[in-house]
């Protein structure tokens, strides 16, 4: 059966978490996923995948812990995810420890979307080198997952180096809330199959590439890995995507205020509604 999210950049001026969260979770979506960008520096210089200029919503989004924070408290059931956060650009400790807490008081809801960004201004303004992002992500993977399963951990990369330390609360989810990398490159199969428990492609043609990612795993003595992608707004694609293997489908609602978000929240329940199963 194929799971459905539902995803928003959490801007101020767009509809409350607090209402988005339940109303979704009434719909039988499976999961709420939020954006995040710190900022966007106003030089403008690398382009944006999307494109075209560059939408406002982008440097008027929440912090992601905070809005999930809010969702995760108006609701019971709905799954609470970043999608992505730009783990690149945060402090490591600080962040192991913010997604434990929205676990912890989730109860087992929070799912770790991750990536490695496309803004190099924006991650320069943080300290981070662009071409280094990738071995960067993987360390944090790594030292988050530390701190998560162990009472004293330490971590010692080339970029990441810290302990032993004490850090609680501990993830609800054992072993740990599940890891979705973000990303479509050529290396991203293997990244995935390295470090995270999923794969989230942003672009191009993901079907053809889910049978490379299960064979990678198989190579690698793992099992079959969840394929989670952000389809066209047709029901078809639905049956389609199931088929070659995804696992999940998320879409986009508008960050431009409550009655455009719940209208498209409203369409979304229509189309998913056939493929939801009775309790």
């Amino acid at each position: 059966m194929v799971k459905f999210g539902v995803a928003i950049f959490p801007t101020d001026y767009a509809i409350s978490m607090a209402e988005l969260a339940p109303a979704a979770e009434e719909l039988g979506f499976e999961s709420l996923w939020v954006a995040e960008h710190s900022h966007i520096p106003a030089s403008r210089l690398s382009p944006w995948p999307g494109g075209a200029e560059l939408p406002k919503h982008y440097w008027h989004s929440m912090d992601p812990f905070v809005a999930l924070t809010v969702a995760a408290l108006a609701s019971k059931t709905i799954r609470v995810a970043t999608g992505i956060c730009l783990l690149i650009q945060r402090d490591t400790i600080q962040t192991a420890k913010e997604a434990a807490s929205l676990d912890f008081v989730s109860n087992g809801r929070f799912i770790f979307g991750i990536g490695a960004g496309w803004n190099r201004e924006e991650m320069a303004d943080h300290g981070t080198d662009f071409s280094t992002r990738w071995k960067l992500l993987r360390e944090k993977v790594e030292a988050i997952k530390a701190i998560w399963t162990q009472d004293e951990s330490e971590y010692h990369g080339d970029m990441v180096d810290f302990g032993p330390i004490r850090s609680w609360p501990k993830p609800v989810q054992k072993p740990h809330p599940p890891i979705i990398l973000g990303g479509s490159g050529p290396k991203i199969l293997e990244r995935v199959v390295r470090y995270a428990d999923g794969w989230m492609p942003n672009r191009g043609d993901v079907i053809e590439r889910i049978p490379e990612l299960q064979e990678q795993a198989r190579a690698a003595g793992r099992g079959p890995i969840p394929v989670t992608y952000y389809p066209k707004l047709v029901a078809s694609e639905i049956e389609r995507l199931a088929q070659a293997g995804v696992e999940r489908c998320i879409y986009y609602v508008p960050p431009d205020g409550r009655d455009q978000a719940l209208s498209k929240l409203e369409e979304l329940g229509t189309m998913i509604r056939p493929y939801l199963t009775s309790p």
